[in-house]
């Protein structure tokens, strides 16, 4: 990846623009602390100008024969597979996630798309014969117009496989806000999307901050606002995109939970946590948080984890021989050394303090915390409740799996929750009665296959809709539903279809 200073900008209509106000803000690499570029803060105005190049591109983009639609997202696939490596390092350098991370995330977007290649299978709709004398009904799906979308610097690449695929190949149009702290990836994929020929104005990029999503809620081109965030922003737009009648799907935050069991694989359980706690620095929305454990066991899986955890490497995002990259922020790592503090304060143990973590000298000043865990947790304390999104493992003693259900029970987030065992017993009940959206079973991350729907319960979803697989085409589609009878043009219409009452009940009201 070159060095050369980076110019973040919008992409509008089919061009490169700089933001007319002249607003920006400095673009960091993390694991150095060094700017590399600027991005534009965008002005409302911008916003809505991004969003009237996505509907004057509606009408011609739906009317599209899909075959051809799909076509893009074939070329969008070929594109991304040959440009992974280069992908995978603009994660690496803004959002700082580790290169094998970003090149993984780089690599499940590229089975997305490989699955939105199924919109035409998924967007078939339903007819019934017979409905009356000579009359069918027939549900189509349908685009409904212009999309937006609100990314998180955590997967820039991963949500944008979510959203704009499954968007565009159903024929609607998308104005698209990379977060400011992670938009490289967009600006290189966006340059890939030109390559093959794409519309202009069927997908826009516009960078900013609360200001460019709120000229959204009022703006009446706008038909739904998708968001994956925290859960107090996707409740904001939800009351903004509501009160004007927008389609929101807006996954928020997340506070997952482990389960260890006494039979769990000891091996197998230490290495999930280790790449589930601190992969990606602790910082997605499926990282394992809060880990209960059979008392059985509790001795023995702290020994084991603080053993691991204490040799694992932290360095610059770029060197493949660390295992863990920087958090994205200095504002981040201040405040997961807040939680830290908090932790001590309620009186969980402090058995690994990652404050200060070895550095090489080239990385002293980029945003790193070290692995770091306390035992003696308990669910009431602020580190088991909140959303810390950092490499902070809470551990808990439970005296059995109904333990463990009931803290997960408890919690007002329900994203994801995994258990390790090997009794089938445990598997069913802790399936059946996680309450939660997603669940693992000797996994230690519990992200769906790009085939089956992604997103929590409870307060991490706002709403109900989903990302991925058919709830995907749902949310991005509308039913159209057609009532038909057929007339033999050589018969006229005979006087007794007036006193018809079939006919008359199926136009009734």
């Amino acid at each position: 990846m070159s060095s050369q200073y980076i110019k973040i900008k919008n992409h509008i209509n089919g061009e490169w623009l700089d933001e007319s106000n002249g607003q920006y803000e400095p673009l960091k690499n993390p694991s150095t602390g060094a700017v590399i570029g600027e991005v534009p803060l965008s002005s409302a105005e911008t916003s809505r100008q991004a969003v009237a190049a996505a509907a004057e591109a509606f009408p011609e983009w739906s009317a599209m024969p899909l075959p051809k639609r799909m076509d893009f997202i074939f070329k969008m696939h070929r594109a991304m597979v040959d440009n992974h490596e280069m992908l995978a390092e603009a994660i690496a350098v803004d959002q700082a996630k580790h290169i094998a991370e970003a090149r993984g995330e780089v690599g499940r977007v590229i089975e997305i798309l490989q699955m939105a290649c199924s919109i035409p299978a998924l967007m078939q709709g339903e007819t019934i014969q017979g409905i009356a004398n000579n009359i069918n009904g027939r549900v189509i799906k349908a685009p409904l117009g212009v999309f937006c979308g609100v990314a998180p610097f955590n997967f820039p690449a991963l949500v944008f496989g979510w959203f704009i695929p499954f968007a565009i190949g159903t024929g609607n149009t998308f104005v698209y806000k990379p977060s400011t702290e992670s938009p490289l990836f967009m600006q290189r994929m966006m340059d890939l999307i030109v390559e093959t020929g794409l519309p202009k104005g069927v997908v826009n990029i516009v960078h900013g901050d609360r200001d460019t999503v709120e000229a959204w809620y009022d703006d009446e081109n706008v038909t739904g606002i998708c968001l994956v965030g925290s859960t107090p922003t996707a409740k904001s737009i939800a009351a903004g995109a509501g009160k004007h009648g927008k389609k929101t799907m807006l996954l928020g935050g997340a506070k997952n939970f482990l389960l260890a069991m006494e039979d769990a694989p000891m091996d197998l359980l230490i290495e999930n946590v280790l790449m589930s706690g601190y992969g990606s620095a602790g910082q997605r929305c499926l990282a394992v948080s809060n880990i209960a454990v059979v008392e059985e066991i509790y001795d023995e899986f702290i020994e084991r984890l603080l053993e691991a955890s204490k040799n694992l490497t932290v360095g610059d995002a770029m060197d493949p021989d660390v295992f863990m990259g920087p958090v994205i922020s200095a504002k981040a790592k201040e405040r997961i050394h807040h939680y830290i503090d908090l932790g001590i304060e309620a009186g969980a143990k402090l058995a690994l303090d990652g404050r200060n973590p070895d550095l090489p000298e080239a990385n002293r000043d980029g945003y790193f915390v070290g692995p770091t865990v306390f035992t003696d947790v308990t669910p009431c304390m602020p580190i088991a409740k909140d959303e810390i999104f950092g490499p902070v493992l809470s551990i808990m003693k439970v005296g059995c799996i109904n333990g463990g259900l009931r803290m997960i029970r408890n919690h007002e987030m329900g994203n994801g929750a995994c258990i390790f065992t090997q009794n089938s017993y445990y598997t069913e009940k802790f399936i059946n009665e996680a309450d939660v959206g997603m669940i693992g079973v000797n996994v230690g991350v519990c992200a769906p296959h790009p085939y089956l729907p992604f997103g929590g319960i409870k307060g991490s979803l706002v709403g109900n809709n989903k990302v991925q697989g058919k709830d995907a085409i749902d949310f991005f589609t509308q039913n159209k539903v057609a009532t038909i009878r057929t007339v033999d043009p050589k018969a006229g219409q005979p006087a007794a279809a007036k006193k018809d009452s079939s006919v008359r009940s199926c136009v009734a009201g």
